[in-house]
């Protein structure tokens, strides 16, 4: 490879020195055209010609121009040999004029230095950009060979869609070949893209399909709403054919659109709603230049919140997480996405308050996300000590400690279960939520709220369980046929977190937009669809019944409480004059996290119904756990 390369160097530098002495020499026969003042100003020709094998050589070494590979020439190269060109030319138009100054040679004309730029400029570039023509009539001829190749229709005639077919251009050995666009925008139809027309819109996909021959489609539009990836997920699969699509633009932000992150399509997508605009001002004021904490960052929702924290900047980045496992899968992650960002993995769990104090003592974090909390609904009910524990004294500890080392922004991640809970899961994280806001109050610091649904795909939620079962051939559980959550896909979720934290003066409750409520039957039926079989014909679907504390569907607010639009239509905020504040908050607490040191279970129910407004853990009857929670 080694002398490849050395080969195909020298070959470009023999062209360039040819092109550079044609070059000249053309730009005075050009001038004068070979009658006899063309032997007049021969000597100045002499002279420019070996200034500019000196020169042009040299600046083009400098600018690379013999280390780039040529048969993959773009813009880019197109730009860079414009620069290269153009620098060489200005140097020796300098020497040339300082030496006509100096009479060193007695005729010279300055036109000759604008012609031998464009002489120059376009045989240079011509040259390279041979190795480029060859390079795609090599690929052209290759494709026709190859019998295997799919056609492939592209949805998304914008940005996305147009790298896609690039990309499908430059790489054959995917065996993909772009036959044709389908966007909705009128003003695109019948234009191409990278020699691929626009054939339709997206209520033609059908009749593309069949009559274009298609045998696999790419959905590149990362802003795609649910609706339309549904839509050609339906058309494909009556058509028996594969279909693939880009990650959502809550998934993309900050990475890149490439043929690497075409995927098949999952019930995220499915579920999916078009993005609302990005406020990156909000996100960077808040976490640009800080040092930044997350707690349970093993989990999915802090794992994410990691992610996307890196994009923006932070001076570091600390990890922490009870379960080490969960740490070091998310530290490998984040140190591949942001090499050069500080991260620090701490392992830790937030019921200790000492150890928490001497993490903060060390990093003195600036901005910290909480995520850290019991989540199973069923496992709580039958771990009652254990969900007060960890998510009211945990929470507690980590807001004494933002408070003691003067941590300026505190975000808490709290679940739409907290509203009128029914369990003790929700119960607690209702509780967490007033140790933080009341701390707000207290402070005057932008501590805050954030509240929000189910999200797909997390650890222990609904989507693994039913692919699990789907897998085993069914049957498919489900509680009750109008069981009904919200749902948002973990990016989002995270994004509009980000968001909210930017939005935070002081013991804000924001709720996240999570759309309307999915029937968890339609879920199962998708997702049984995806797998490519069919509900209640090739795997069965179980009613099981609903367990103790359940609820047919969730609130995210109260009803009769006021809430108010805020910077970003997603995001909602509303303030609850009903939560405890100051002592007798203090008090509750402590006598909480009394009952459940001591065990006693009951009064720890009779007290939460007591504490939160529209409670009733109390009326919910003992739970035997028989199955996992599908809420």
């Amino acid at each position: 490879m080694k002398n490849k390369v050395t080969f195909r160097n020298a070959f470009l530098l023999i062209l360039d020195l040819i092109v550079i002495i044609a070059s000249v020499v053309g730009a005075f026969a050009l001038r004068f055209e070979l009658v006899d003042q063309f032997y007049l100003y021969l000597p100045s020709a002499y002279w420019m010609v070996g200034i500019a094998i000196v020169v042009k050589l040299g600046v083009f070494y400098f600018f690379g121009l013999y280390r780039r590979m040529w048969s993959y020439a773009s813009v880019q190269e197109l730009k860079l040999v414009f620069f290269a060109v153009t620098t060489g030319s200005a140097f020796v138009s300098l020497i040339m004029i300082i030496l006509a100054a100096a009479k060193v040679f007695p005729y010279f004309s300055r036109g000759i230095l604008i012609i031998d730029w464009m002489l120059t400029m376009l045989m240079i570039g011509g040259v390279r950009f041979v190795f480029r023509v060859l390079a795609d009539s090599k690929n052209s001829l290759s494709d026709l060979k190859k019998k295997a190749n799919k056609r492939t229709l592209i949805i998304g005639a914008g940005d996305a869609g147009a790298m896609v077919v690039k990309e499908l251009q430059k790489n054959p050995e995917l065996n993909l070949v772009p036959v044709g666009f389908l966007d909705d925008n009128k003003s695109k139809m019948s234009q191409q893209i990278h020699g691929i027309p626009v054939v339709g819109t997206l209520s033609d996909i059908g009749r593309v399909i069949d009559n274009k021959k298609i045998n696999e489609v790419i959905i590149a539009i990362p802003s795609a709403g649910g609706k339309v990836i549904r839509l050609v997920a339906d058309v494909c699969r009556l058509k028996g054919i594969p279909f693939r699509t880009m990650p959502g633009i809550y998934e993309l932000i900050g990475g890149t659109v490439s043929v690497s992150r075409l995927r098949e399509v999952d019930i995220t997508d499915l579920l999916r709603r078009p993005p609302s605009y990005v406020k990156s001002e909000l996100v960077g004021s808040v976490i640009s230049g800080k040092v930044v904490m997350v707690t349970g960052a093993g989990g999915s929702i802090g794992r994410e919140l990691c992610r996307q924290i890196g994009r923006w900047g932070p001076t570091g980045l600390i990890l922490l997480g009870h379960g080490e496992n969960s740490i070091f899968e998310a530290l490998l992650e984040i140190q591949e996405s942001f090499p050069s960002l500080p991260i620090f993995p701490v392992i830790a769990d937030i019921r200790d308050y000492p150890r928490i104090e001497e993490i903060f003592k060390k990093y003195n974090p600036e901005v910290v996300f909480h995520a850290a909390a019991h989540k199973h609904v069923p496992l709580m009910e039958l771990n009652i000590n254990e969900a007060i524990n960890n998510n009211v004294m945990g929470t507690r500890n980590i807001v004494e400690a933002c408070e003691k080392y003067n941590v300026n922004r505190l975000v808490m991640i709290s679940t739409d279960k907290a509203i009128r809970p029914v369990n003790v899961m929700g119960a607690s994280k209702r509780i967490a939520e007033m140790v933080v806001l009341d701390a707000a109050h207290r402070t005057g610091r932008a501590f805050c709220v954030v509240r929000f649904g189910n999200v797909l795909g997390s650890r222990g939620s609904v989507v693994p369980l039913f692919k699990r079962q789907i897998a085993k051939g069914g049957p498919v559980t489900i509680t009750h046929p109008d069981m009904k959550r919200y749902f948002m896909t973990i990016p989002e979720a995270v994004y509009l977190v980000l968001q909210a934290a930017g939005m935070s003066k002081s013991g804000e409750t924001f709720v996240l937009n999570m759309g309307q409520q999915v029937r968890i039957l339609d879920l199962a039926e998708d997702l049984i669809r995806l797998s490519g079989l069919e509900p209640g014909k090739d795997v069965e679907i179980v009613y099981t019944g609903i367990r103790p504390g359940e609820k047919l569907s969730e609130d995210l607010w109260e009803e009769g409480n006021q809430f108010a639009p805020t910077q970003h239509p997603d995001i909602f905020q509303f303030d609850d004059p009903s939560n405890l504040r100051d002592e007798e908050l203090q008090q509750k607490v402590t006598e909480l996290l009394n009952l459940a040191a001591e065990g006693r279970n009951s009064e720890i129910i009779a007290l939460v119904d007591q504490v939160i407004p529209g409670s009733a853990v109390a009326s919910t009857p003992p739970l035997e756990l028989t199955s996992i929670d599908q809420s």
